[in-house]
């Protein structure tokens, strides 16, 4: 037997084990066919008090479970952005607290929901995340840093202080850990998408989810 042969056989295997790796390369995200959670979990999923980033009254709503101190909710917020870009008003962002990284992911969560209070929380919520690597130290948070982080993106430090300790702030803590314990969050960010669990977890599987949630609201 020529070695000719051999050398085509082994150029066509190549090719098509070529031509199958580019395909699951290139192939469309797929949808998750995920039912959505429980109607007795459905409240713990979405609270009035939840802070809202777009319009209020969005056919689809993406609710994330979120710790500003997150490295990989500080990596997805830009992708949450253009996702609620791509799609206009016709998407909304629902954030749950999910204090995971101790005090410094508390202190961040207060300063937020006073921010809220003086009408700068999305500024706010970007000054944090943008300046994360400093204030977010995990083991030795650095006191009055994220106050002064906050102060730079328009917030009122001195009224905060006040505000971070309103009791009403101490309830919507606590309620977001309770529910973060009652849907099973494990990690953030966790996302649901109009009740529907993102699963797999990822960028493609989270437009698409998002998409296909937003074609069906239209249709």
């Amino acid at each position: 037997m020529t070695r000719k042969p051999l050398l085509l056989g082994a150029l066509a295997l190549a090719l098509a084990v070529f031509a199958v790796a580019a395909w699951f390369a290139t192939r469309p995200a797929p949808v998750a066919d995920a039912a959505p959670v429980a109607p007795d979990m459905a409240e713990a999923l979405l609270r009035p008090h939840s802070p809202i980033l777009g319009p209020e009254e969005a056919p689809v709503t993406i609710v994330e479970f979120f710790d500003p101190a997150c490295e990989a909710c500080r990596a997805f917020y830009p992708v949450v952005k253009d996702i609620m870009a791509e799609h206009g008003d016709a998407v909304r962002v629902a954030i749950r607290y999910t204090p995971f990284h101790g005090e410094a992911s508390e202190e961040a969560i207060r300063v937020l929901e006073a921010a809220r209070m003086q009408g700068v929380f999305e500024p706010v919520l970007e000054a944090l995340l943008r300046e994360q690597p400093r204030w977010a130290s995990h083991g030795a948070p650095k006191p009055g840093l994220i106050l002064k982080v906050a102060a730079s993106a328009g917030l009122d430090a001195e009224a905060a202080e006040t505000q971070i300790l309103a009791p009403d702030v101490v309830g919507i803590l606590n309620q977001d850990r309770a529910d973060v314990e009652t849907v099973g969050v494990r990690g953030t960010p966790t996302f649901f998408v109009n009740g529907k669990p993102l699963d797999p977890f990822g960028e493609a599987e989270l437009r698409a989810l998002v998409a296909a949630e937003v074609a069906a609201a239209e249709s």
